[in-house]
């Protein structure tokens, strides 16, 4: 199916908060690949299924079955169940771990691409300019940048799309760019946003925004009560999901689920829950 490459520019905060509100909301199969260089914290911030997640189990145990290769068939028993049904490849914990698996990115984009029967969100941290991960943007089918609309952020930005343009492939370079905006100027920042990047001529699109929610967050953390679903961020979530899947080259034909994918939050602080279609 589709491989979707999450990632931000210097300042720029909430990938990881972005991979797993889209994947709560996905409106297909999805697996949220924890692709960060710097080191992951899903097993840090939300429970698997039967408990905490299992940092060892992940892409540190994949890297080790894939010495002699990699098939798309191996992915799935490394990967681990959130309690609420997300399926998750657990990240390395630190850079140093990340250092002695860059020959991994590359086969690991090119088995995520097709990956049968499920999407991938890869969250792929803060991008740098010499960023091993250059080779797994390569074979994503959409790469999303987060930003602010300040203009020092914007400014990034535009450098950040100028680089990668020139990094990928011509025939698959597909950037778009999610603004993180205070919902109390959310249309204006997300205009603002796509007026630069149009008068600048950049190869990008603005998919839309995510709402800059912390209580939002912390309730996909567990961390809060109320109704998750109801929150800023996971309404905003779903709205970009859906605006990413009708995306050229992004539609898929497969029979949708018998149901919507739901998200709530009612669970005690030590377990959060991210309800959501099975699919698979």
């Amino acid at each position: 199916m589709a491989l979707i490459a999450l990632a931000a520019d210097k300042g720029a905060p909430g990938v990881t908060t972005a991979a797993v509100a889209l994947g709560a909301v996905w409106p297909r199969p999805v697996m949220v690949a924890e692709c960060d260089p710097a080191g992951g914290d899903l097993v840090y911030r939300l429970p698997g299924e039967h408990g905490m997640l299992d940092p060892a189990k992940g892409m540190l145990s994949l890297a080790t079955a894939a010495r002699r290769g990699l098939r798309p068939e191996q992915i799935a028993p490394h990967t681990q169940r959130l309690s609420g049904g997300l399926d998750v490849l657990v990240g390395v914990s630190n850079a140093e771990q990340a250092a002695g698996l860059t020959w991994l990115w590359s086969p690991l984009g090119r088995s995520f691409a097709v990956l049968p029967g499920v999407d991938v969100i890869a969250d792929c941290g803060r991008l740098a300019a010499s960023s091993p991960l250059i080779e797994l943007l390569r074979e994503a089918d959409m790469t999303v940048l987060f930003t602010h609309a300040s203009l020092e952020h914007v400014a990034h930005l535009r450098e950040r799309i100028s680089q990668l343009s020139a990094d990928l492939p011509r025939q698959r370079t597909r950037i778009g760019v999610v603004v993180i905006a205070d919902p109390r100027g959310y249309r204006t920042a997300i205009a603002e946003v796509e007026r630069v990047l149009t008068s600048s001529r950049l190869p990008a699109v603005v998919l839309g925004g995510l709402a800059y929610d912390p209580k939002g967050a912390q309730m996909l953390r567990g961390q809060w009560g109320g109704k998750l679903d109801k929150s800023l961020l996971i309404r905003s979530a779903r709205e970009l999901a859906g605006n990413l899947v009708a995306r050229p080259g992004l539609e898929y034909s497969a029979p949708a689920p018998a149901a919507a994918p739901q998200v709530t939050s009612e669970p005690p602080p030590s377990a959060p829950q991210v309800e959501r279609q099975r699919g698979r």
